[in-house]
């Protein structure tokens, strides 16, 4: 009979995958694409290879278990991510780096050893290490999207549009409760907890993100227009991950927080706060609450473009099946949604002893939280409590937004 505990039995074959995962994100890369820097207030991606089993590493073997590291060097260099505003780019050169061959060589032995030792891993730190890389499976895909072309391995993938525009309908929320936060003796991020309710007041909300179409109009009237637009020959074209395609006007507008705050005043309304979110993707009219929009059912891809489906966002009402008690679509997946909140700590608040900079380094004011998910998402991040968030002027996030009226 096995001595490892049923818990880490569980979490290697999902360590496994996600490693599969992030694995067949670099095979995407030619090689002269790992010394880029297709984000200039990121690392070059040689970074991002050797980071994820230098996390693995230094959460779970030296910090955890103290076991020695037979590479201190690379411990060490490939531990943190950099966040430094927009415009702040770092100064080294390619050849600062190490060959991807010596790379390669720590993250086999780094793997090896991780999976030697799993078993003995607290539960928590396992499961730390697991969401992390799945993190990384989606702010991959956000620095190979600014990638040229050239850069990447084609993917083909058909596009899935619709030509009726949908309605810009507001949806009536009625006053209730949204309970925020994990729940309890369930794995969260330290800035998920505590568990607590927050009283909302009625409220309108959008039915559907908004559009290309709907912020092309506000781009018409001198509004910025997104990252992920170019305009040719006074045409304006989506920049996907593997080609640039004519502006397909139903799917979600992927912005800024300084964008969608722009385009909330200019109709009059306004962003959504991280309570109303709430209210609107898990309430129902009974005053329970769900697990997701569309009930307790573990996420489908009829429910939503979410956990990897695509590369790239669909119309915003492409996914009935996964629409909210009250009617609303696409809460979750097809991209993250901006709202009014700052990221901050909840209420009894405790940072993580083992990783005690991962929120309050971030409890600045100077990052607002985004809730639902991407077409890049993992489904583990699709659960309620989940928070994310970023600075409100970086472009290269596959976050939308929807407005309401208070």
């Amino acid at each position: 009979m096995s001595t490892i505990p049923a818990v880490s039995r569980s979490l290697l074959p999902q360590i496994e995958k996600a490693r599969a995962r992030t694995d067949e994100l670099f095979e995407l890369l030619k090689s002269e694409a790992l010394y880029s820097r297709p984000i200039p207030e990121r690392h070059r991606l040689i970074f991002y290879l050797g980071h994820l089993e230098a996390f693995d590493w230094n959460q779970i073997c030296r910090q955890a278990l103290d076991i020695p590291s037979f590479h201190p060097e690379f411990d060490h260099l490939f531990e943190f991510g950099i966040d430094p505003p927009v415009g702040q780019s770092p100064q080294d050169r390619p050849s600062d780096w190490p060959s991807e061959h010596d790379v390669r060589a720590y993250n086999q032995r780094t793997r090896s050893l991780v999976d030697e030792v799993l078993d003995q891993a607290p539960e928590q730190i396992a499961q730390v290490a697991l969401e992390h890389r799945l993190m990384h499976a989606e702010t991959l895909a956000y620095l190979f999207h600014n990638l040229p072309y050239n850069q990447k391995v084609p993917v083909h993938m058909d596009p899935v549009h619709a030509t009726p525009q949908p309605s810009a309908a507001m949806i009536q929320i009625p006053a209730g409760q949204a309970t925020l936060g994990q729940q309890p003796g369930e794995f969260g991020w330290d800035n998920e907890f505590d568990r607590h309710q927050a009283p909302v007041a009625a409220f309108a909300i959008g039915k559907y993100k908004i559009t290309n179409g709907e912020y092309l109009d506000f781009v018409r009237a001198g509004g910025e227009a997104p990252h992920f637009w170019v305009q040719r020959e006074g045409e304006w074209f989506y920049r996907g991950m593997f080609a640039e395609v004519p502006l397909p006007l139903n799917e979600p507008a992927y912005v800024t927080h300084v964008q969608a705050s722009a385009y909330a005043r200019w109709t009059g309304k306004a962003l959504p706060t991280e309570a109303q979110f709430h209210r609107a993707a898990f309430g129902t009219p009974s005053g329970e609450e769900r697990a997701y929009p569309w009930g307790d059912a573990a996420p489908t891809a009829a429910h939503g473009n979410f956990d990897f489906h695509r590369w790239d966002p669909v119309d915003v009402h492409a996914n009935p099946a996964g629409d909210s008690a009250f009617g609303v679509s696409q809460l979750v997946g097809n991209g993250w949604e901006w709202t009014s909140t700052p990221f901050g700590p909840f209420p009894g608040f405790q940072p993580f002893p083992f990783y005690a900079g991962y929120s309050k380094n971030f409890f600045d004011g100077m990052h607002y939280v985004l809730k639902g998910g991407s077409p890049r998402t993992a489904s583990a991040f699709l659960r309620r409590s989940f928070r994310n968030w970023f600075r409100p002027d970086y472009p290269y996030v596959y976050a939308s937004f929807r407005l309401v009226e208070n």
